[in-house]
């Protein structure tokens, strides 16, 4: 004789999505600094959606799917209030955790109702296995989604990506409850157990085909990436090569009129000589050699962006002992120092005041670190979250904001890191690289 199946209790399912959403709120950058607080409105959360799942379990069949739309309404306006994200972020993860509880509800009551057939009276054994199916399940996710998310997989997701991943929410939602209200429908089993094993069977592949979709994307963008990386890695290198022909060519010319102030100093006429000499000396002057730091590479890049610095007006100081950088590979340097300097010196010319268009540069030796940090004057908020480099504030997101990527992919080849803040209008970019690790990679 079949065992009667009943429907999953409606506090069960509520539990599944307050938890569901746990997960994403583990992982995302949560808005209270106060862990009490989190918790207050996360039970305060928990509350409304099993006070609004218990209300609505007997409503027709016509309001049932506006009462599921509501529960998920819920769990993204939850998401929302604990989390620092936006819409997009939150439609994304509700979609995630709502698929997610309906696997997890649906899993635990088939397996209540095939493992505890004659314990129906034993309460703390039906918590056990609720407790221990919902835990399983949800620590499953949480390491499974980590990787991805902490890939800035969010922050680039198109909306065509977003519309695809709902989809497939919604259609594995439909085909999994299609049987509970279509009793004509291929997926109709004669039993009620066959219902439940097609629903979590279904619930399941749509998750596996949902994380298999977020993959590839994340797959897709790290490909981006280290494509971006290796084009920006290239043109450093070929600004360095370019700076480097230019203070060839500005030594040569240095050498050149040494002669011939030489030479001038032979003419008779006194005041034709005199101011001879003197437009001379002033265009030699200006093509001196700026900065002598002790690394040749450093120095043909600091020089070449000091005199476009000095061309628009922004004053850029520089400390620095660039002998520390000699184990440094060429082009791990530009990489460094020209994206850092490039960004800083656009950052400054959003100055109007030319007062305020400054840049200062060091590079020193700290206990066993080198230390290299690059600061400008910064007078707006600069967004980012703790522990991520900011987001560029051009318009395509999508093809800009390497620059600070490639110096941190620099800096992890030899051990190091990288941090980004702002500090009473300032903004400072600032990299720690162990000596051992500097010393090591000399011998490369």
């Amino acid at each position: 004789m079949e065992h009667v199946f009943l429907d999953i209790p409606r506090l069960y399912t509520a539990l599944a999505e307050w938890g569901a959403c746990g997960v994403y709120i583990l992982i995302l950058n949560r808005r209270f600094k106060s862990n009490g607080l989190t918790a207050a409105v996360g039970a305060a959360a928990l509350a409304i959606q099993m006070f609004f799942l218990q209300v609505t379990g007997d409503v027709a069949l016509a309001l049932w799917i506006p009462c599921m739309i509501g529960a998920a309404a819920l769990m993204f306006v939850y998401l929302m209030i604990i989390c620092r994200i936006n819409f997009k972020t939150a439609v994304y993860c509700c979609a995630q955790a709502f698929l997610l509880a309906e696997f997890a509800a649906s899993l635990e009551w088939q397996l209540h109702n095939y493992l505890l057939i004659l314990s129906a009276d034993w309460l703390w054994l039906q918590l056990l296995l609720l407790a221990a199916v919902y835990t399983g399940v949800f620590i499953a996710a949480y390491f499974i989604e980590r990787p991805a998310f902490s890939k800035e997989y969010l922050s680039q997701l198109s909306v065509r990506e977003l519309i695809s991943a709902v989809g497939i929410v919604v259609v594995a939602f439909a085909f999994s409850n299609i049987s509970f209200v279509m009793t004509n429908s291929p997926f109709f089993g004669q039993m009620k157990m066959d219902m439940f094993l097609i629903r979590t069977i279904v619930d399941f592949s749509g998750i596996t085909v949902l994380y298999a979709f977020q993959s590839r994307i994340c797959e897709y963008i790290v490909e981006k990436e280290n494509t971006m990386i290796q084009a920006m890695l290239k043109s450093q290198y070929e600004q360095y090569r370019s700076y480097q022909e230019s203070m060839e060519l500005m030594h040569i010319k240095y050498h050149d009129l040494k002669h011939q102030i030489a030479g001038l100093r032979a003419e008779n006429d006194s005041d034709k000589r005199k101011a001879w000499i003197d437009a001379m000396e002033q265009e030699l002057e200006a093509s001196a050699l700026l900065l002598k730091t002790g690394n040749h590479v450093l120095d043909n890049i600091l020089n070449a962006k000091m005199l476009y610095a000095k061309k628009h007006q922004i004053r850029l100081t520089c400390v620095a002992d660039g002998s520390l950088l000699n184990f440094m590979h060429v082009t791990d340097i530009c990489t460094i120092f020209g994206n850092a300097l490039d960004n800083a010196i656009e950052s400054v010319l959003m100055q109007e005041d030319t007062q305020k268009r400054l840049i200062h540069i060091a590079v020193s030796s700290v206990r066993q670190f080198i230390f290299i940090q690059i600061s400008n004057y910064c007078d707006y908020t600069v967004e980012h979250s703790e522990g991520q480099l900011p987001q560029t504030t051009k318009t395509d997101k999508k093809n800009h904001g390497f620059g600070l990527k490639s110096i941190r992919y620099s800096a992890q080849k030899y051990g190091g890191t990288l941090t980004v803040s702002t500090d009473k209008n300032w903004f400072e970019l600032k990299l720690l690289i162990p000596v051992k690790n500097a010393v090591s990679s000399d011998t490369v």
